[in-house]
C-alpha cells in the first residue's frame, strides 16, 4: 500500500509530496517495523510517476521481500534546477549550476519533522539501528552526508552513484567531524558507463577516478570500524533503470545479512 501526502518544506516555502509504502499486513497487525528514507521519492515505485519512465520498482519488491518495513520516499521540486539546492549540503558548482548548500536545510527538514511525523502516525522502531536512508546521484550524495553527520539517527546508507571522485574532500572532512558507531553500514554503488574511461584500457572497476575515489573513502571508513560494501555494476548507467537493479543487492545486505 502506497500513502501518498504532502509535507510543507520551509527551505522552499512550497509542499513536497511524501511516497510511503507500507506492508500489507499493516492494517491488519500490530506490529512496529524500520524505515527507511529515499530521497527522489518519486521515482521509487510506479513508472508513470518516475521521471524518466522508469521506476525502481520498489514497491513489487518489498511486497515480495521476507522483511516487513515502511519505506518513506521523498519528493524533491521539479522546477529548473532545485533539485541541486536541495539535495547538496555542499556549496559548490554542479553542471553548470551552484548549489547553495540548502541541503543541510532538507536534513533539518528530514529529521525534525518528517521522522518525528512518520514516528508519531505510523507503528515504527523508531531508534537508530531500524532507521536507514539512501539515493541515487545528488541523493546518493546526501544519503552519505546523513549518515556521516546524523549517525545518531541513520545506522545505513545505500548511497548510489554519489560522484565519490567530485564530492570526497567534502565527505572526508565530514568523517573527520564525527564519531561513527561500529554497527553502521554503508552500500556504495557505482556503474561501469557512468564512471569514465578507465587510465591506459584498464579494468573500470578499479582504473577509473570514481573508483578508485570509493576504494581509497571504503578503507577511510573502515578505519573508522563501518562495516561497508563496494558494488561495481558492469555495464551500468546513470538511470533508474540500473539502479532498481541493485535494489536487491543493498537491501539484502543492508537488512538481512548477520
Amino acid at each position: 500500500m502506497i500513502i501518498e501526502q504532502s509535507m510543507y518544506y520551509p527551505a522552499g516555502s512550497s509542499d513536497r509530496k511524501l511516497h510511503i509504502y507500507l506492508p500489507d499486513d499493516y492494517s491488519t497487525s500490530s506490529q512496529r517495523y524500520p524505515v527507511m528514507y529515499f530521497f527522489d521519492g518519486h521515482n521509487l515505485f510506479y513508472d508513470h510517476y518516475a521521471t524518466y519512465g522508469t521506476c525502481w520498482g520498489l514497491k513489487d519488491f518489498m511486497d515480495h521481500w521476507q522483511k516487513k518495513m515502511i519505506i518513506v520516499g521523498m519528493e524533491c521540486s521539479h522546477r529548473d534546477q532545485e533539485r541541486i539546492n536541495e539535495y547538496c549540503p555542499y556549496k559548490r558548482h554542479f553542471f553548470g549550476e551552484t548549489s547553495d548548500g540548502r541541503g543541510k536545510e532538507t536534513f533539518r527538514w528530514l529529521t525534525e519533522d518528517i521522522k518525528p511525523m512518520i514516528d508519531r502516525d505510523f507503528r515504527t522502531w523508531s531508534h537508530r539501528e531500524a532507521t536507514g536512508i539512501a539515493g541515487s546521484s545528488m541523493g546518493g550524495l546526501m544519503s552519505m552526508y546523513g549518515v556521516l553527520r546524523f549517525n545518531h539517527i541513520f545506522s545505513k546508507a545505500a548511497c548510489l552513484s554519489s560522484g565519490l571522485f567530485w564530492n570526497i574532500s567534502n565527505f572526508r572532512r565530514d568523517l573527520n567531524a564525527v564519531t561513527l558507531s561500529e554497527d553502521t553500514r554503508i552500500y556504495m554503488g557505482w556503474g561501469e558507463i557512468e564512471a569514465g574511461k578507465a587510465a591506459h584500457n584498464g579494468n573500470p572497476e578499479f582504473d577509473t577516478r570514481e573508483a578508485r575515489s570509493t576504494r581509497k573513502f571504503e578503507k577511510e571508513l573502515q578505519d573508522r570500524n563501518v562495516r561497508t560494501y563496494l558494488y561495481f555494476q558492469k555495464g551500468g548507467k546513470h538511470c533508474e533503470a540500473d539502479w532498481a537493479k541493485q535494489v536487491p543487492v543493498f537491501m539484502d545486505w543492508l537488512w538481512l545479512q548477520p
